[in-house]
């Protein structure tokens, strides 16, 4: 049997930008990407503190320590600048696996979005 856990979380940043004109995804300061464990055009959950929204897309990686946190296409309009997100990633292992596995989860300044050292 195979089970989906949590793999990646980014805790608490804060959306930098809204951009309705770009083809979708995220873009996600390759910094906090890197200390997450997510890579590029990685499917990922988006939760909105501020409005309740939970919805999926995938990562484009910004620049590294740019502190970006952007929603573009339909994504955009699910989320407004200045927003409050989690960022979480899954992975489908084994159960006896996933009983063993621990997620990377890193915690951000949510002021600069840039990692807490």
């Amino acid at each position: 049997m195979f089970i989906e856990v949590l793999k990646s979380k980014i805790h608490r940043v804060t959306v930098t930008d809204a951009d309705l004109n770009y083809i979708g995804s995220i873009t996600i300061d390759r910094t906090l990407m890197e200390a997450a464990g997510l890579i590029e055009y990685e499917k990922v959950q988006i939760l909105d503190n501020n409005n309740g929204e939970r919805f999926e897309t995938y990562v484009i990686a910004g620049e590294a320590n740019s502190g970006t946190i952007c929603l573009n296409g339909a994504a955009a309009r699910r989320v407004q600048r200045g927003d409050i997100i989690l960022i979480l990633s899954y992975a489908s292992m084994d159960f006896e696996e996933a009983k063993r596995f621990k997620p990377t989860v890193i915690f951000p300044d949510t002021a600069t979005n840039r990692l807490v050292k």
